[in-house]
């Protein structure tokens, strides 16, 4: 007998909040913590003052926000027009209207293109800088020709093959940045590239879908490890260091582009300082990438596959991602008895804004991606979710357990 799913279909008739409102409340800033404050932004402007934005031909130095994640407490570095920000010493302060989601993030808010940055900043300086700068990218993107790169599904990198060959691209990379011998560097950059082309033909679509995420995630990352202040030899220890990061990630679906296009972009400024500003969002950074570096691809690429992987570990990738293969479909049978056997609830989204983990998607079979935790802002309402939801692969509406309990302002229920 088959089983018969209990669906509850959510019709909004009305909103549970206004997302126009915004209360005008004093917010109380401590004295020594307004100055930390007015140094972070004045070090940051003469900075970026000092590179003149010479890396896009842009200024990256704009409106900037960060936000208390406990309090929705907003410290930003410019007033805006509506005045739900203050005045406190050379900072302004405010309270983020519950209807904005808190993220590291740019968005269009009271007038203004912002960056949203989540407190607390990296204690480290070049830490600092580095997702700084990265946040402020994204606020420049539209103008300097990287707008609207909507994101497609990189779940090919949640299967076996897709994490090997992705891992032994980056084992390759680490090869490159590890030793100074141009000629053994070109040798890991094209294997690197082997390796990428390899997972390409092994995956339709993958390709087109990795370079929209590349374009995106890649560039501001290039932008924040490039503009971080490290050195030359801290770089390279920062790049290592952030892919070993990568790899305890629960997935890469979402996060793979922080590590491979910083890395390529790395190894091409070291010939060409502007090399960035060559690219418009319709370029393939993989064809590129292969261009600048003069690499042809073999036609018989899976024989080549075959005689390099295990200089780069190879075997011991392998014996991981399959134990983690195995224990991904006993995590299949959970999701498949949560979201196709258990009553649900399907809210359908009307105008979304979504804030979330990029490091622990679960790609869910062809349905969509489970997100373990995101918060959402919609006409009717904030969704909170603590313990998974499923997000259609059409982006049309979130799914998540039965209420528990609904009463006229809100709904509850496991997680």
């Amino acid at each position: 007998m088959k089983n018969i799913q209990k669906i509850i279909i959510l019709i909004i008739t009305i909103s549970f909040l206004s997302c126009n409102s915004t209360t005008n409340k004093t917010v109380e800033i401590k004295k020594d913590e307004i100055k930390k404050y007015e140094n972070i932004f004045k070090d940051l402007k003469e900075y970026l003052t000092k590179e003149n934005g010479k890396l896009w031909n842009h200024q990256l130095y704009g409106a900037l926000l960060f936000v208390n994640q406990d309090n929705r407490i907003i410290i930003a570095n410019e007033k805006d027009s509506k005045g739900i920000l203050t005045k406190n010493g050379e900072i302004y302060a405010g309270i983020l209207p519950n209807e904005i989601n808190i993220a590291n993030t740019a968005f269009d808010w009271n007038g203004k293109r912002w960056t949203m940055v989540m407190l607390p900043l990296p204690k480290d300086y070049n830490e600092r800088l580095n997702l700084l700068t990265h946040e402020l990218f994204h606020r420049i993107q539209p103008e300097i020709g990287f707008a609207n790169l909507h994101q497609k599904s990189c779940n090919h990198l949640d299967k076996l093959n897709g994490r090997i060959y992705l891992k032994l691209e980056l084992e390759a990379l680490k090869k490159a940045l590890a030793t100074t011998n141009e000629k053994l560097q070109k040798e890991h950059i094209k294997n690197a590239l082997f390796f990428r082309n390899y997972r390409y033909q092994l995956f339709s679509q993958s390709k087109e879908n990795e370079n929209l995420l590349e374009l995106n995630e890649g560039f501001a990352e290039y932008t924040g490890t490039t503009l971080s202040g490290r050195n030359d030899k801290d770089l390279r220890k920062h790049y290592i260091q952030a892919i070993e990061n990568l790899y305890k990630n629960p997935t890469f679906v979402s996060s793979f582009a922080y590590r491979t296009i910083p890395v390529y972009g790395y190894f091409i400024r070291q010939k060409d300082e502007n090399w960035n500003l060559k690219i418009s969002k319709k370029v393939n950074l993989t064809n590129y990438i292969s261009d600048f570096f003069s690499i042809s691809i073999p036609i018989n690429l899976k024989d080549t596959i075959f005689q390099i992987r295990d200089e780069y570990d190879y075997i011991q990738t392998n014996n991981f991602e399959t134990k983690r293969e195995r224990k991904q479909k006993e995590l299949l049978a959970i999701l498949d008895k949560k979201f196709q056997v258990n009553p649900i609830l399907a809210i359908p989204f009307q105008n979304m804004n979504i804030s979330y983990n990029p490091g622990n998607l679960i790609p869910y079979r062809d349905l969509g991606t489970v997100y373990p935790n995101l918060r959402i802002t919609d006409n009717w309402g904030v969704l909170t979710v603590e313990k998974g939801a499923l997000v259609g692969k059409n982006w049309g509406k979130v799914i998540v357990s039965e209420p528990t309990k609904k009463t006229d302002k809100i709904i509850e229920g496991d997680g």
